[in-house]
């Protein structure tokens, strides 16, 4: 089947993670299934822009954002190009489309203030799962990893000798991350915990469930959303908020955009520019210091 072929191609060859391939298989998937129930003849190499067209009006209709849809469509051009590579089809139904216009969402960091207050707080239990879940907010926040990032993480990608961690980012690309004192504290208390909590159930990857298996994305999600809802009023409160936080807040203090670029993990500058806005509290500082008729 073409779709198990070029998601082989962007495992083997493209060395794609296995969230990126799940979400192209999602995506053409659903394309397909669009194709078999209206066109039933139709194979997927034969469609047309106006089927893709009628693809896109349904899924407006069915109020999916113009930021998905536009993601989706991303996924498809993607699989036809991979088409025309292989002598499969000889253009793009979609060389002439226009994405769908998407208003720009500025995310808004959290505080240094909102992120020490609940560091600080005492809204944490004493057990494994609160130890685990504090630790996690941490390590989020003084590496600025990914939710992925941090769920595959490995007891051995850790030296506490070095104060260094090794992160396996997006198409396998290693990176090496300093940890600061005060993360390092929190991974050995949390590795002494862990020891004593899972003596008998031993496992490869630093964070683990009370049950000792892999973390899922929906309690890594939980854990930020939960405890943030405490301490901030901002509408976002994802394991991201606290990557972009980690970045506004070291380039806010003056560190170089393409130091924080290798510390995130990015192939492009342009996409550590998204997070080298000045937060509102600068604004304020400089209108307050700066505007003739503010003193």
């Amino acid at each position: 089947m073409l779709i198990q072929k070029f998601l082989d191609y962007l495992q083997f060859e493209k060395n794609y993670s296995s969230n990126t391939i799940s979400a192209y298989k999602r995506d053409l998937t659903q394309y397909n299934k669009f194709i078999i129930e209206n066109n039933s003849q139709l194979k997927i190499e034969e469609a047309n822009y106006k089927i893709i067209r009628s693809w896109i009006v349904s899924l407006v209709n069915d109020n999916i954002s113009n930021r998905s849809i536009n993601r989706k469509v991303s996924s498809l051009k993607s699989f036809y190009n991979f088409l025309i590579k292989t002598d499969t089809v000889n253009s793009s139904p979609l060389k002439a489309h226009t994405p769908l216009k998407q208003s720009k969402k500025i995310q808004v960091p959290f505080s240094q203030d909102e992120i020490n207050s609940l560091l600080d707080s005492d809204f944490f239990t004493n057990d494994y799962k609160g130890v685990l879940q504090k630790t996690i907010i941490a390590f989020f926040y003084f590496t600025g990893v990914r939710r992925i990032e941090l769920i595959t993480l490995k007891e051995s990608d850790v030296s506490i000798e070095s104060s260094t961690v090794k992160i396996m980012g997006k198409r396998s690309k290693e990176r090496i991350i300093p940890i600061l004192p005060k993360l390092k504290k929190a991974i050995i208390f949390f590795m002494e915990i862990k020891l004593k909590f899972h003596d008998q159930t031993p496992s490869d990857y630093l964070f683990i469930s009370k049950n000792g298996g892999q973390l899922s994305e929906k309690f890594v999600y939980r854990t930020v959303n939960e405890y943030f809802k405490l301490v901030s009023p901002k509408i976002k409160k994802a394991p991201h908020v606290l990557r972009h936080s980690f970045a506004t807040h070291l380039i806010n203090e003056g560190a170089d955009i393409n130091s924080v670029k290798e510390l995130l993990g990015h192939s492009s500058l342009s996409a550590t520019q998204v997070y080298s806005h000045t937060s509102m509290e600068r604004i304020k500082e400089v209108f307050k210091n700066s505007h003739p008729r503010a003193k």
